[in-house]
């Protein structure tokens, strides 16, 4: 399952949920990451600032592609924040969820399928990592489908007028989250359609010692690693033996940035949500800490759309962004880790 955010011809029929029903029944039901306790957040209320199947907008041609991919197991809701962002900046983003490891999906018609995944160890995460860089192949193959004037919907239903006329497959880039991201850099090197990528704090390694293979390889297209203190430690280059060894074999241009103060959840939704909820679920200092860290959420929030936007349009538009090439005041708690 896929949403894809495309800019609007005009404004079309109420806000879209942000969540499918049959995803939010799950997770209002739920203790969701741990904190989002059952029954204290009704999921089925909140909407997005998208509209659903409204006309396209072609009056500017096409435009770059960037998928987006989630986390292990989280639905691809969380990235809504940065596709609206990149939309109104000039993207189409195609965020992509991953049958039997999100929990849970749904599909149109109603069905919901829960997670289905292999026993814990290193053979899971190879299993949920071989899955999704088959399932951004085929996401690649359907998007060039609707480019070309098919219907790549599964059931045949319409699609939005111009949709298809949106969409620039010369210029591609994937960003993800944890999971999301190490796929992200995987997929480039398994496939050349992905001209450029950002991972948002994934960890390249199965295990110790047990190197995800784009770590062995490094790319030779653009790519952004971007950090925060998971489990106490900025994950950088200079720390993570991961990272270190892309870094070391990436011949393309590269920026590692980090927040410090940041932690895991900080580059998802999460890190706006929330703060939104803290008074009403009374959520303790430290699990609060452990999921998006202890910096300003308006700046962290900021700080990765302008961030994750300028990487894009350097990569993708050939627009270069001083906003990459220095420590800025505008972000303070981003470093660049040299």
């Amino acid at each position: 399952m896929v949403s894809v955010f495309y800019p609007a011809a005009r404004p079309s029929g109420p806000a879209a949920p942000y969540l499918r029903p049959g995803v939010a029944k799950v997770l209002s039901a739920a203790d969701a990451l741990g904190v989002f306790k059952a029954g204290t957040v009704d999921w089925a209320s909140a909407r997005t600032h998208a509209a659903e199947s409204a006309p396209a907008d072609v009056r500017h041609g096409a435009r770059p592609v960037v998928l987006y991919s989630p986390g292990f197991g989280v639905p691809r809701a969380l990235g809504t924040t940065l596709a609206e962002e990149l939309v109104t900046r000039g993207y189409v983003v195609v965020t992509v969820d991953h049958t039997y490891e999100t929990a849970p999906v749904e599909f149109p018609g109603g069905r919901v399928e829960a997670q289905r995944l292999p026993g814990q160890g290193p053979e899971r995460l190879k299993t949920a990592l071989a899955a999704r860089v088959r399932d951004t192949r085929l996401v690649l193959d359907r998007l060039a489908g609707l480019r070309g004037g098919r219907n790549p919907d599964a059931e045949g239903r319409a699609l939005p007028r111009g949709l298809g006329r949106t969409l620039d497959l010369s210029r591609v880039g994937m960003a993800g989250h944890s999971a999301g991201g190490i796929e992200a850099a995987e997929a480039m090197r398994t496939d050349r359609r992905l001209d450029a990528g950002i991972d948002m704090d994934g960890t390249l390694q199965y295990a110790e010692n047990d190197l995800v293979q784009v770590a062995r390889t490094g790319l030779d297209r653009p790519f952004m690693l971007m950090g925060a203190a998971t489990g106490g430690s900025p994950q950088t280059h200079r720390t993570s033996p991961s990272w270190a060894s892309f870094w070391r074999h990436s011949t393309g241009w590269k920026r590692d940035l980090n927040v410090p103060a940041a932690s895991h959840y900080s580059y998802t939704d999460v890190q706006a949500v929330l703060p939104a909820l803290d008074e009403k679920l009374d959520i303790p200092a430290q699990d609060r800490a452990d999921l998006i860290g202890t910096v300003d959420p308006d700046r962290m929030t900021a700080s990765v759309r302008a961030y994750v936007t300028a990487f894009f349009d350097q990569a993708l538009r050939g627009r270069h962004r001083p906003v990459l090439d220095r420590p800025s005041r505008r972000y303070p708690d981003v470093r660049f880790i040299r």
